[in-house]
């Protein structure tokens, strides 16, 4: 009996050893973070990612190995860089741009076991998953502003790509504008880009020059803040605090704050749970804010556009109900009626009233 219970509590020694060992050998994941501008980058979208990412460094300290790569230009040069990290041995990838879609595809195709996810995203795999917020009910909020705020009733508007989160942007704005002011225009310029800051300086010279008294923009760098502080009129910042960019110049920016979101998906890679889900996140989520409103602003303006955060907020409000028809006078929504999130997530139309032009995607 002595000897049976020898043997046992040998066997389980044997198990608890291989057990601890394993836990001391076993590798943090490694997580690449990709980002089309440079990590320093003193405003913008990949500033806020950035933080997101220091954050999450922060909270897992040596549990998970976090890096992140810079200048990214295309889609080639980054399925290029995700296939040498993937066969190095990186388990996961927050692709930070719309630009790495494609990439992302072929690479969840090569690496099956790879995990994969792509901010502003819409495609889908067992291994890919999307994330995004609701930009739509910051840009809503702008527009309530900037259709009150404007003498001219243009509003110009900076914009990079034709994807849908930027037509959902663009929509949500003149929505709003035309609900406080139904005279508001918009004049959009396409750049073609995210990031480069000449064009979208010169599109913003352009702008204001038509007209424009109030600058929108669907793109990373400050230039267009700065334009408009030097030609004395309006801008809204976009995805970090742009004040300091144009102090006079400034009515709000909306703020990105990705810590959280990077924390809870890196903590479900670790635990195995993670998914390819859907992701998006309202503005109750505090994934985005608004910032600190101008003193320029009116009281009145300035009370209705604190409703109306709160609102989008409680999800008392959503800037897509009916009616609401699309560009070409074709019906959309009906009185009432709530456009879906699969609507909302392949949106490649605008609606009616605003006259630009939207050009082919590249």
């Amino acid at each position: 009996m002595k000897r049976f219970i020898y043997q046992i509590l040998s066997v389980l020694f044997v198990l608890t050893t291989f057990s601890a060992l394993s836990a001391q050998t076993t590798s943090p994941p490694k997580i690449a973070f990709l980002y089309i501008s440079p990590a320093d980058d003193p405003t913008g979208w990949t500033k806020q990612h950035e933080r997101g990412r220091r954050a999450a460094s922060a909270f897992f300290g040596p549990k998970a190995q976090l890096d992140y790569f810079e200048n990214i230009s295309d889609g080639d040069a980054a399925l290029t860089l995700m296939r040498e990290l993937a066969a190095d041995g990186y388990d996961m990838f927050f692709a930070t741009s719309i630009i790495f879609q494609n990439a992302a595809i072929n690479l969840a195709f090569e690496y099956p076991d790879v995990k994969i996810e792509v901010a502003t995203g819409f495609v889908r795999t067992d291994n890919l998953a999307t994330y995004s917020a609701r930009f739509y009910e910051g840009r809503y909020v702008h527009g309530i502003i900037a259709g009150m705020v404007t003498k001219t009733n243009k509003i110009g508007y900076i914009a990079s790509l034709p994807t849908p989160e930027v037509m959902r942007g663009i929509n949500a704005a003149f929505l709003a504008a035309r609900s406080v002011n139904p005279d508001v225009t918009f004049e959009i310029i396409w750049t073609n880009s995210y990031y480069n800051g000449d064009r979208e300086a010169d599109a913003a010279r352009q702008l204001i020059e038509s007209g424009a008294d109030i600058l929108m923009q669907a793109t990373y760098t400050p230039r267009p803040m700065e334009v408009a502080e030097e030609l004395g009129v309006y801008a809204f910042g976009w995805s970090s605090e742009m004040r300091e960019f144009g102090p006079n110049a400034s009515l709000t920016s909306t703020i990105d704050h990705w810590g959280p979101y990077y924390i809870g998906r890196i903590r479900a890679l670790i635990d195995g749970r993670w998914t390819p889900n859907e992701n998006v996140n309202s503005m109750g989520s505090n994934t985005q804010i608004i910032g600190r409103l101008s003193e320029d602003i009116p009281n009145r303006v300035t009370l209705l556009a604190l409703e109306t955060i709160k609102n989008l907020r409680s999800n008392e409000l959503h800037p897509f109900v009916g009616p609401i028809r699309r560009q070409d006078g074709s019906g959309w929504l009906a009185a009432g009626e709530t456009a879906s999130e699969s609507d909302l997530l392949t949106m490649n139309f605008f609606v009616e009233g605003i006259t630009s032009i939207i050009p082919s995607a590249q």
